[in-house]
């Protein structure tokens, strides 16, 4: 067993027939198939079952570890993995290792006094016992083959009322993050809304759509989620197709954003006025919610229905004021009648309109009004201690 890929080991054949019914979290490229397999943690174990469990929950997570039992003479063997995973019975035998971030003891024993003092003595972060944490082991293993560090600032846009210009705000915000030289994603919430990929000019660009997603469920892999997005003008969109389709279910919007989520950057969601449960679920990852609102008074009143839902869930949600404005009203009291702070306030641009008639899209211009409004929502957003 010593210094073994595990992906001949008798174990590992295993472990892989009986991964989908022991984890809830499958690794699966969208469309249902098999991601290829990444590098994975080192396990150091002598514990036969123990390393079972270990072998069916790393090919959950799609990825192949290697397999020692005890610290590998080798140091870049110890050093280079993502993920360290020392099976409790090993914690004594990687006393006299070199230190490094990523080491978890593993076990099965759940009322060992000791274990604790193992784990400080083998330099581990944490304690996993098994079977109840298996789904967190497998989102531990997954998240450290794909490099996760910080997740995505993800900023949904919602309309105060009909024709608010969300989704202009949307691609626009969205534009503008590309241009900064950060990943970006774009993500159309609203399946009524038309397509944001039109309203890029992206809709013939090849790539996946909302209802090829529609039975994700569990974990998704970032990296393969966004190279199978349509990329328009350095966006990843993910947008509606052009035929009518069943509805998202909302397991599947949460796994999609997760996924898009995790591997850092910008997300920017465009959302529907609804909160329906799948709608639910996008607003529960925001970082910051953005409430499109025209200067009007008919304007105001419906936006304050819209903002008294979206505040039950959206933890930080402002408004953005659009004009031309009604008589006696200005951005200020706009926000002031919703009660939201004032993220800004976005000018009115006649030429936005004949600018998409022309096939440009809206934002696509950094020294028009729009798009020199995101560049500085942004340069607020993204500094040091600053979301917008």
């Amino acid at each position: 067993m010593e210094g073994t890929r595990t992906s001949g080991a008798r174990g590992a054949a295993r472990a892989a027939g009986r991964s989908a019914g022991r984890s809830s979290a499958r690794a699966e490229a969208p469309g249902g198939t098999a991601e290829p397999r990444r590098t994975g943690p080192l396990i150091v174990t002598e514990d036969l079952a123990l390393l079972d469990d270990l072998l069916r929950l790393c090919a959950a997570a799609g990825v192949e570890p290697e397999v020692h039992h005890r610290v590998p003479e080798r140091r870049a063997s110890w050093t280079d993995p993502p993920l360290v995973l020392v099976g409790d019975d090993a914690a004594a035998r990687c006393r006299a290792a070199a230190r490094r971030p990523g080491v978890v003891l593993v076990g099965r024993e759940q009322d060992d006094p000791g274990v604790w003092r193992l784990a400080v003595e083998a330099g581990a972060e944490c304690v996993l016992r098994l079977p109840e944490a298996e789904s967190v082991l497998v989102d531990r293993i997954a998240d450290a083959a794909e490099g996760v560090g910080r997740q995505a600032l993800t900023v949904g846009v919602v309309g105060g009322r009909g024709g608010a210009g969300a989704s202009t705000l949307a691609c626009g915000l969205a534009l503008a993050a590309a241009r900064t030289g950060r990943r970006t994603l774009l993500v159309d919430g609203d399946p009524l809304g038309g397509g944001l990929d039109v309203l890029l000019g992206g809709e013939r660009e090849d790539g996946r759509r909302w209802p090829d997603f529609a039975a994700s469920k569990g974990r998704l892999a970032g990296g393969a989620l966004e190279e199978s997005l349509p990329a328009v003008r350095g966006v990843r969109v993910l947008s509606w197709g052009r035929e009518p389709a069943a509805p998202v279910p909302p397991e599947a919007v949460r796994s999609v954003l997760a996924a898009a989520r995790r591997r850092g950057g910008i997300v920017v969601v465009d959302l529907p006025r609804g909160t329906d449960e799948a709608a639910a679920e996008a607003l529960a990852q925001l970082d910051l919610g953005l409430l499109v609102v025209p200067g009007e008074l008919r304007a105001v009143a419906a936006a304050h229905r819209v903002a008294s839902i979206l505040g039950m869930v959206v933890r930080d949600l402002r408004a953005v004021v659009r004009g031309p404005y009604a008589a006696g009203l200005d951005e200020r009291w706009v926000a002031d009648a919703l009660r939201l702070p004032l993220a800004g306030e976005l000018p009115y641009d006649p030429g936005i309109v004949a600018d998409q008639d022309a096939g440009v899209p809206p934002g696509a211009e950094p020294r028009g009004a729009l798009g020199r409004f995101c560049a500085a929502f942004w340069d607020r957003a993204l500094a040091p201690g600053g979301a917008a």
